[in-house]
Parts: structure tokens; C-alpha cells; sequence
């Protein structure tokens, strides 16, 4: 998984939909044998399977489309929260890291937690694709100080109760898997009393509306509380990549239903200065409706 999802084809309810996306995806879907796109139910294994499998087979094309963006190759990493550029170091959700043991949750190639450590953190990055941590252990070969990253699932933190005064993800692991409820859970474990845990998703109003960063991307389509997946498949019907919808609702009794405490829902503006595309997120569409919500959490003292 990565820090921010790469939505290669548009939602969909037609599971007879081929394959049309660009060739910003064309590694992975040559590789995966990416045939259709629709609707359909998929357990955690499922969802595991394809989301690793995407997200290795996807990796360096990922990569170079947004590596730079992200700060992937910078010298201590970057923490940028969404498309529409947000960094922690002007915003502070986390809060004074210095000291602090974080875990960072989806990391994709660990730019994020590279730059907690540059502020003094203790990060560990977790994610569930191998080439994408392989390309964070390249990035931060010359480092200091490097992070440890671990290869696992989100459903299943391989880490102590209590382990940890801070967790995050940058659209990392909770859209991907099929129980966010067990995510919530699992975060909420290692947390140590009053720890905060932050994590950015796709604004679930996106559901509605096709992957599109044009005008088409503006007209709504789909219902809302339709939780299906949206999943891609090869021609053998085998998911090759997997995306779960929640309402805000949703997320809300998700965290509550763990024991933690809400404590803002952040909605980013799209900015003026930023004109770049990425994926459905377009300045046309950030002008009209969020393409991101941040939930900040907190395990009661």
C-alpha cells in the first residue's frame, strides 16, 4: 500500500467495464492481467492478496509518477498528508513528535516516517507491499539513522499493546482492507493512554462520483451508502486491486467502536498555488467538493 491510493480505473458498476486506463498503470495491469472493473464483496484474504499484489506489481511506476511529490528521495523524507499537498511540518496534527515512538501504518516507501525521524520521532513504518518498503529502504540507504520497516497487515499489528504514543497513515492501509473496524481496533492496542492516531482517506463523498478529474468527475452517479468494494479483476475473475467505500458515519463508529475518542475531521481546501492532477483529484474538483478527510483520534488517558 501506498501513501496515497492510485485509483487506475473510475468507479464503476459494471463489472463488464474493460481495462481503460492510462499508461500510468500499464506495468501493473501487464503484469496482473487487469481485464475488468466493478462492484463486489471481498473478505480480508481477498483483499490482503490484491492489494499486495497491486501495490508490488505497481510500485515503480507509482514511483515516478509521484515520488517527488511525496519526497520519496529528499534527504530526511517528507510528511505529505494528501493531494492537495498538505505537510505536517505546517500543519503539526501530530503534534511535538520529539521523543515520541510513532508507528506509521500504509507507508508505502516511508517518506513520512523518514521525516519524523528527522524531528526527533522514533517512527516504524508498516506496510503490506514488499516493493514498496524495498523502495523506502533504497531511499534512506545513506541515512543516519534509517527506519524500520516491517512487512505486514494492517488487521494484524505485529507489535506489543502499548507500544506506541502516536500512529498515522497518509492514505495508507484503510481504504484497502476489508475490516477498518479490526484497523481501529488494532491501532487503539498499541497505543499507549493518550496516544493520537491520525490517518487520511479518500473523502468518502468521492464515492458518488466517477475517477475522473474532468467535468465528468462532477456529476454524481453512484449512491453514497453503497458499500460494495470496487475491485478489479484479470480475465479469470481474480482481484488484482481492491478499494473499500465507508460513509463518514461509518469511520465515526469505527473509532468510537474501539475505544478511542474523535477529535477533528479535517477537510483540506484545494489551494490556490497547486495545480497538479493526481488521479480523480483535480483543481476542478477540489474547488467543489473535498477529496480528503483526515480523522484525528485519541486513546482516552
Amino acid at each position: 500500500m501506498s501513501s496515497v491510493p492510485s485509483s487506475p480505473l473510475p468507479n464503476s458498476d459494471n463489472s463488464d467495464q474493460q481495462s481503460a486506463s492510462s499508461d500510468r498503470h500499464a506495468t501493473a495491469e501487464g503484469v496482473l492481467g487487469t481485464a475488468r472493473a466493478g462492484r463486489a464483496r471481498l473478505n480480508s484474504l481477498e483483499s490482503e492478496r490484491a492489494s499486495r499484489s497491486w501495490w508490488d506489481a505497481d510500485a515503480d511506476d507509482y514511483h515516478r509518477t509521484h515520488g517527488e511529490f511525496l519526497g520519496v528521495d529528499s534527504s530526511a523524507g517528507e510528511f505529505v498528508w494528501c493531494p492537495e499537498g498538505m505537510h505536517e511540518g505546517d500543519y503539526h496534527l501530530l503534534g511535538d513528535v520529539r521523543g515520541k515512538d510513532v508507528l506509521e501504518v500504509g507507508c508505502g516507501s516511508a517518506p513520512c516516517a523518514r521525516w519524523l525521524a528527522d524531528q526527533g520521532a522514533r517512527p516504524v513504518g508498516l506496510d503490506l507491499s514488499r516493493a514498496m518498503l524495498d523502495r523506502g529502504a533504497q531511499a534512506m540507504r545513506d541515512d543516519t539513522t534509517p527506519v524500520p520497516l516491517i512487512q505486514a497487515n494492517a488487521e494484524q499489528l505485529p507489535f506489543a499493546d502499548a507500544s506506541f504514543d502516536l500512529a498515522c497513515s497518509a492514505f495508507g492501509a484503510v481504504p484497502f482492507v476489508s475490516d477498518s473496524a479490526q484497523v481501529m481496533r488494532e491501532v487503539a492496542r498499541v497505543l499507549r493512554p493518550g496516544g493520537l492516531w491520525v490517518f487520511a482517506v479518500n473523502h468518502p463523498i468521492r464515492w458518488i462520483f466517477p475517477d475522473d478529474p474532468g467535468p465528468d468527475g462532477l456529476i454524481a452517479s453512484l449512491p453514497y451508502f453503497d458499500r460494495t468494494p470496487y475491485v478489479e479483476t484479470d480475465a479469470d475473475g481474480i482481484p488484482t486491486y481492491v478499494e473499500h467505500h465507508r460513509t463518514i458515519g461509518d469511520r465515526v463508529r469505527e473509532i468510537v467502536g474501539a475505544g478511542l475518542q474523535v477529535h477533528d475531521i479535517i477537510e483540506p481546501e484545494w489551494p490556490e498555488w497547486l495545480d497538479r492532477e493526481w488521479g480523480q483529484w483535480s483543481p476542478l474538483r477540489g474547488a467543489v467538493f473535498p477529496g480528503t478527510a483526515i480523522f484525528s483520534c485519541r486513546k482516552p488517558e
